[in-house]
């Protein structure tokens, strides 16, 4: 049973996040904050995770502390529906066009958290969406997740275009490194015998 529910409760944001990491991807998204919903749903879709989360956060102040927690809440949820990550994959990578771009996104499911981020948004803003954000969230699915994560940005003119591109290479990528390996569905992978 590879789930995982987890209640982040802070003076900033209040945040329940449940993930199936053998779902079909569906997706059950509710932040207060439109852009990054629509980020959620291609996570879960595109990496067949089903995913519910519900945040009420401080967004008379900004969206910062909403995008960054929601980040935290799913990283830990992964880091605890894996488990001892017997019998995954735990590398996946994608390269992933979207009309004007190209984003790369490799991981590794290590526990040992990087992100490598070589990302250039080409506007501040999407809407009311901060651009910046997006890596923000990205460095806390990584931190928690305990997840290596690189990801390129390799062209893109439209920074909407570039933002969901990354989100669904990552979602891509994820979606390969959490499947069972039925060659080693029994083992960890790795020579050390843990992760």
């Amino acid at each position: 049973m590879r789930r995982a529910t987890i209640t982040r409760k802070t003076a900033e944001t209040d945040i329940t996040v449940t993930l199936d990491l053998d779902g079909t991807g569906t997706y059950d998204n509710q932040t207060g904050v439109g852009f990054f919903d629509h980020m959620l749903d291609q996570l879960a879709r595109h990496a067949l995770i089903d995913i519910t989360v519900r945040c009420d956060g401080d967004l008379h102040i900004d969206d910062h502390h909403t995008v960054e927690d929601v980040g935290i809440a799913i990283g830990q949820a992964l880091t605890q529906a894996m488990g001892d990550k017997r019998g995954i994959r735990r590398y996946g990578s994608c390269l992933l066009p979207m009309d004007d771009a190209l984003v790369r996104a490799a991981l590794d499911l290590s526990g040992r958290p990087w992100l490598a981020w070589e990302v250039q948004m080409t506007a501040p803003q999407i809407k009311t969406f901060d651009t910046e954000l997006v890596r923000e969230f990205f460095q806390a699915l990584s931190t928690h997740g305990g997840i290596t994560l690189h990801v390129d940005g390799l062209r893109g003119v439209n920074s909407h275009h570039i933002a969901e591109a990354a989100f669904k290479a990552v979602a891509r990528a994820l979606r390969d490194a959490l499947e069972v390996d039925p060659r080693k569905a029994d083992a960890v992978p790795s020579t050390k015998g843990t992760l």
